[in-house]
């Protein structure tokens, strides 16, 4: 086991890009995205010294109670393999003695039926919560759609999207919506129609600030800002991540006006054609719910990314340790009552906006 250090940074970013479970959610760009935490990469390695397995950690002072450390994804290591889990665990310790850490929170990027990793977790430690349903849940979606484009064309992914979701790219392109890759000053225009999106579907957004150091940081490599048009005016846009041999659809907004030349579809037909030339084997759609109901308020946004033929995706759900417990259970309380107020704030807002 090893922290990692200045000298080992460029073979971790090439392990983390030639490996299969590659997640940007382990990048050291997306540390740096992440100004508020410290980030810190435990390394395990062979006895050649070849790195072997790894996994970046967040870290925050949460006043009053500690420090909170949390996992993005991961694993990158064959997540079978108990040795190596073993000793990137041991390294997980190590940091929660340095930072005198309350808890550990790790949502990994493994799928919910798989028994052996759940095997491994619970004898390294590790209690697992896999009731979520709902976004709030969690910190990363549990539920998420994955299209799988490895070794396929243009037209074998096309023929497979749903009717209704073929008919609404090619409508998008008969009535003159044009897509363009962004700039760094697209962002504003962006940011603008996110406004929008979060007021129309009553959810909170990051400030334009946290888009542009997301920009900053993952530039030119590993973002795409896919911008929609009508007529001229951006209607549409999505902010996507590349990394390895994956391309994750992050952030989306769309404009009140011309929703009715579904510029969604195209915007994310774009990409999905941009990551088969690039060769990646994943599309992954992120977040839905958990609960397939037609009632349910997110339950458009599930047709939306299933009507793309990609694969309704299950991951176990949130591994933890919680170092100190009476600190940690005072903590969920205080993030609870943080939640419903900004709830009922939320909706205040949604009155005065109607």
């Amino acid at each position: 086991m090893q922290i990692l250090t200045e000298k080992d940074k460029e073979a971790y970013k090439e392990f983390l890009v030639n490996s299969e479970r590659c997640n940007f959610g382990q990048s050291l760009e997306w540390g740096e995205v992440k100004q508020a935490w410290k980030n810190e990469v435990i390394l395990s390695r062979d006895e050649s010294g070849k790195i072997v397995g790894a996994i970046s950690v967040l870290i925050r002072k949460i006043p009053m109670y500690g420090n909170f450390m949390y996992i993005s994804r991961g694993p990158v290591c064959n997540v079978h393999d108990e040795n190596v889990l073993k000793d990137l665990v041991e390294g997980l310790k190590e940091l929660a003695k340095k930072y005198k850490a309350f808890t550990l929170k790790w949502e990994p990027d493994i799928k919910s039926s798989d028994k052996e990793f759940r095997k491994i977790a619970e004898r390294l430690g590790f209690k697992i919560k896999d009731d979520a349903k709902d976004f709030s849940d969690g910190i990363q979606p549990r539920y998420v759609f994955r299209l799988d484009l490895k070794n396929k064309t243009e037209d074998e992914v096309f023929a497979a999207f749903h009717q209704k979701t073929r008919y609404n790219i090619r409508l998008a392109i008969k009535k003159g919506v044009i897509i363009k890759e962004g700039t760094r000053e697209n962002l504003k225009d962006f940011h603008k129609i996110m406004e929008v999106t979060g007021k129309r579907d009553n959810f909170m957004i990051r400030p334009l600030s946290y888009f542009e150091t997301m920009y900053d940081k993952l530039s030119p490599n590993h973002i795409k800002l896919m911008m929609a048009y009508y007529e001229d005016k951006p209607i549409a846009g999505i902010i996507d991540i590349i990394y390895g041999n994956k391309i994750w659809y992050l952030y989306g907004a769309s404009s009140n006006e011309h929703r009715n030349l579904m510029p969604n579809y195209l915007l994310q037909w774009e990409m999905i054609k941009y990551a088969i030339q690039e060769k990646k084997d994943i599309y992954d759609f992120r977040g839905v719910v958990g609960i397939v109901d037609e009632t349910h308020p997110q339950y458009g946004l599930y047709r939306f990314k299933k009507g793309f033929n990609a694969e309704f995706t299950e991951f176990i759900g949130e591994l933890y340790i919680n170092y100190k417990p009476i600190t940690y259970k005072m903590y969920k309380f205080t993030e609870k009552l943080y939640k419903k107020m900004a709830g009922v704030k939320n909706t205040i807002k949604g009155i005065k906006i109607s």
